[in-house]
């Protein structure tokens, strides 16, 4: 059976293909090309990739993006969609680099259109989105200010992202929880528990890589 991840990868493709290479995305100005070249940087020219985070790579980054974006739309999809053997999609390495990175990147195409609404996904997709998230949540959450916490509302489960008291706990189904920790807050189907102070201390600008 073919894993989450591979499948998500597959399916954003898809997406990506029926929206065109010009629609917008909840990545900023990054139209739906900018977002599958970034992809394509990412696992092709990790060095170059890292000007996502580290401004003084950023000029090496989007030269690298122009590079990967030049050409039809339909072979960078494709590209894309057909990596298979990159330190990023080793055995092991797959699913902890890219599950969050492709199921976000692939609602940031779904829910910048005004017509988005939310999948239904298989119990298993929805687990392995939350085991993602919790091994990911001390990098995620690190600078949000407070503890945070994250209950899902499909089974119940909550687990600790960061530990200390008077935290914040996010509570929504898995996607919606991932979202919400990668800043995309504006769309995520999130509901937030804590104290006065726990809310107010909460930085969710900060969350993310």
């Amino acid at each position: 059976m073919t894993s989450f991840v591979r499948r998500e990868r597959d399916d954003l493709c898809d997406t990506a293909l029926a929206v065109g290479p010009y629609a917008p995305t909840l990545c900023g100005d990054w139209t739906a090309r900018d977002l599958l070249a970034h992809l394509y940087v990412r696992e092709h020219s990790p060095v170059a990739g890292l000007g996502v985070l580290l401004t003084p790579l950023a000029g090496l980054t989007e030269k690298a993006m122009r590079r990967a974006a030049s050409g039809p739309y339909e072979r960078l999809v494709g590209r894309v969609c057909r990596t298979r053997l990159t330190p990023f999609t080793l055995p092991g390495v797959e699913p902890l680099v890219n599950t969050l990175e492709y199921l976000v990147h692939h609602e940031d195409l779904r829910r910048a259109r005004p017509d988005w609404s939310p999948r239904e996904m298989a119990p298993d997709d929805l687990d392995a989105v939350w085991t993602a998230l919790v091994r990911g949540g001390r990098l995620i959450a690190h600078g949000c200010g407070v503890p945070l916490r994250a209950r899902r509302t499909d089974t119940g489960e909550e687990r600790a992202l960061t530990r200390g008291d008077d935290a914040v706990t996010l509570v929504g189904e898995p996607v919606e929880l991932a979202l919400y920790c990668f800043g995309r807050t504006g769309v995520a189907r999130v509901d937030l528990e804590g104290s006065e102070a726990a809310l107010a201390a909460l930085r969710p600008d900060a969350l993310g890589f």
